[in-house]
């Protein structure tokens, strides 16, 4: 989608300029052509040379540099590109944009150039929060200036809140969104589940595992970014909301069934969270006491509803794909195999979440795509990979274009 792309990359001051980085090579890999300022204020952050080494080209920072202002620099830089980017861009290039200043070549080429700009804004929550900045918000997308982010979060000066940078995967997919031709999956309408879930012992205490969501999420985000209409059922995760899909968090397992069904009609469901098998039948109203009671503490559990099977096995308004995943310690692939027939789903992608994986909480996976024709074994890559290689067999699979 993006091979053959010019992408003007502006790398603003904050500590969220690191990212960057990760966002030039997630452009490079994807065979787009991306060359770089950095302003003095991202010098702090992140160095010319590793940009330098990352994009392959020369780093732009100096509107007086005689080399490339005979030839008009900025205004050459400004016009050659597909897109602009500015990521991270601060509380102070959003000003200087709504302005129209050109106090240093960022500036200078922002106000020069002729093609679509995209900012992701970083900044402390109150600086994004206040009437200065919310007003040349306004005032950049009354011009046209698309945005992606900020994203609510933990921040490096210790406060919470709206003024994360957007993940360079989330600003990858924008930036593909914007180029648009590429939506295999326009039209359709497809629910993802992620994360844990967590079942309640007493007010304070719960029942869960050790899935932290990070495939499921980057699922949502892969199908989004391919066009789909994109539904997050999430349990407890401590990851951003990926761009462009609609959230539905939940904490049970049956808040997450409750959620899917009042989610439907849909496309396709994809069941890649880990739901707990067992609850606590009787939920104690108030803590528990270990003063007075005995050595030992019995918990009566009942089955859970069972998501995967009772999407797969609908006989009214089952959707055209269904697929589910089996985190297996042992005899994946035979186990993932039997849990395919007896669930009914189309699709299961199996992995071992053995300990020794770090596939739990990790950023890579190695799967087993299972399906009536037998088992495709896919080698260890990030989740991100396995989100994007999935979607795009999904995408065909809805008959979508190749």
């Amino acid at each position: 989608m993006l091979a053959g792309k010019r992408i003007l990359l502006i790398i603003t001051g904050g500590i969220a300029a690191y990212k960057s980085l990760e966002l030039i090579r997630a452009l490079k890999k994807r065979d787009a052509s991306v060359r770089c300022i950095l302003t003095k204020g991202g010098e702090q952050f992140v160095t010319p040379m590793s940009v330098a080494a990352l994009t392959g080209e020369k780093v732009f920072q100096n509107v007086f540099s005689l080399t490339d202002e005979s030839e008009m620099g900025h205004i050459e830089l400004s016009r050659s590109a597909d897109l602009v980017v500015v990521a991270p861009a601060t509380a102070n290039i959003l000003a200087q944009m709504a302005n129209g200043f050109a106090s240093d070549l960022a500036t200078t080429c922002l106000l020069a150039t002729d093609k679509p700009v995209m900012v992701a804004p970083a900044m402390n929550v109150r600086m994004w929060e206040h009437l200065a900045t919310q007003a040349n918000v306004a005032t950049l997308k009354s011009r046209g200036v698309s945005m992606v982010g900020p994203t609510e979060g933990a921040m490096a000066c210790n406060e919470f809140g709206m003024g994360r940078l957007a993940e360079p995967t989330d600003i990858l997919a924008a930036i593909e969104n914007h180029f648009g031709n590429e939506t295999p999956l326009a039209g359709k309408k497809i629910i993802v589940t992620s994360g844990p879930t967590h079942e309640p012992i007493d007010p304070v205490r719960y029942i869960a595992n050790h899935s932290s969501g990070k495939q499921g999420h980057a699922i949502a985000s892969a199908l989004a970014r391919l066009g789909a209409e994109t539904i997050l059922v999430s349990g407890p995760t401590n990851l951003p909301d990926p761009a462009g899909v609609e959230m539905r968090k939940i904490t049970t397992a049956v808040e997450m069934l409750q959620a899917c069904e009042t989610s439907l009609p849909a496309d396709g469901v994809i069941c890649a969270a880990a739901v707990a098998d067992w609850r606590v039948e009787n939920q104690a109203g108030q803590k528990l006491k270990k003063e007075g009671s005995e050595d030992t503490l019995a918990l009566s559990m009942v089955q859970n509803p069972d998501v995967l099977a009772t999407i797969s096995q609908m006989s009214v308004g089952r959707p055209s794909l269904v697929v589910g995943f089996a985190a297996e310690t042992e005899k994946v692939i035979e186990h993932a195999v039997a849990k395919r027939q007896r669930k009914g789903c189309d699709w299961i992608v199996a992995n071992d979440v053995s300990p020794e994986t770090g596939t739990f909480g990790g950023d890579s996976n190695l799967v087993h795509m299972i399906d009536g024709d037998g088992t495709e074994t896919w080698p260890r890559m990030s989740k991100d990979e396995v989100a994007n290689k999935l979607s795009l067999q999904i995408a065909q699979f809805l008959g979508g274009k190749e």
